[in-house]
């Protein structure tokens, strides 16, 4: 079986995962703007907005783990699905640790430009090495190191988590992470979902004020669709991937634990013991 089409079939396969993907994502994500409108007068509603965002945490990672197990194999040693979604805080938690580090760079890109034009030479300052081009750089290095490297790096562990907990088959998921085949798919999926999306709001708004609603109804509409979707796709073919770099666990069966008969001869007869045949008269002088 070819890479695409065990893809399809676990696209196929998961349907019900990947329809939860589209339609429960989109109500979580309603149902937290309206958490964020709500009161807090009485102590219900401060007691209701404390437990809102519990619950659509939770819901969250159920749902990923359960995409992420749907979309996997099933080698027989899984962990309960809810066990496996509370392991997927860990790598959550390690994501937002390098967006913070990736936050306070950002912030500080525009002072290492300024230094590191101030340093360099007055030709090069002047062509090759000017503020703008080395802002622009590391702009992008670090739009590579958020979007590209970082979510590269810990989704197959995170797959792999959300399965069978800390028992990560740690060698086989490096082996997966140097496959050639998992990075460009990375690269496709950020600039479909991040990149692509960055630019439907660039053009300034022109028509009628309904036109123009309608028109940013459309374009978030499609932004959604392509984000989920890329999402849904690169847990597929990290599932694809996962499964051919030799990361399912199989117990071993019940026939490898009988142990195969002797072999006689190189012809594969086996040895066996021939007993010999009744005679008739032993067997007459028997039944008297």
């Amino acid at each position: 079986m070819n890479y695409c089409k065990d893809l399809l079939l676990r696209l196929r396969g998961s349907l019900l995962w990947v329809a939860l993907q589209f339609g429960l994502t989109l109500l979580l994500i309603l149902v937290g703007l309206a958490w964020t409108g709500l009161p807090d007068k009485h102590l219900w509603q401060v007691a209701l907005t404390l437990l809102v965002p519990l619950l659509l945490a939770i819901s969250v990672l159920e749902l990923e783990a359960g995409t992420m197990r749907a979309l996997a194999d099933d080698d027989g040693r899984r962990l309960k699905l809810v066990w496996g979604a509370m392991t997927l805080l860990a790598w959550v938690a390690l994501f937002w640790a390098c967006w913070a580090v990736l936050d306070w760079c950002d912030d500080r890109i525009p002072l290492w430009a300024g230094y590191l034009n101030s340093r360099a030479s007055a030709g090069s300052r002047a062509t090759v090495l000017t503020y703008d081009h080395l802002q622009k750089w590391m702009m992008l290095a670090e739009w590579v190191l958020r979007w590209i490297i970082v979510p590269g790096k810990l989704l197959p562990y995170a797959m792999a988590s959300a399965q069978w907990g800390w028992r990560v088959p740690w060698r086989k998921i490096i082996r997966l992470l140097l496959n050639w085949r998992w990075w460009p798919a990375v690269v496709l999926a950020s600039l479909v979902g991040v990149a692509l999306p960055g630019h439907f709001f660039v053009d300034l708004p022109h028509g009628t004020v309904m036109h123009q609603v309608w028109m940013v109804v459309l374009k978030l509409a499609v932004i959604y669709v392509l984000a989920v979707g890329c999402w849904v796709l690169l847990l597929a073919w990290a599932a694809v991937l996962l499964r051919r770099s030799g990361t399912r666990m199989n117990p071993p069966s019940d026939d490898s634990l009988v142990p195969e008969p002797v072999r006689s001869d190189p012809g594969g007869r086996e040895d066996s013991v021939r007993l010999p045949l009744p005679e008739a008269g032993d067997d007459a002088g028997g039944n008297a």
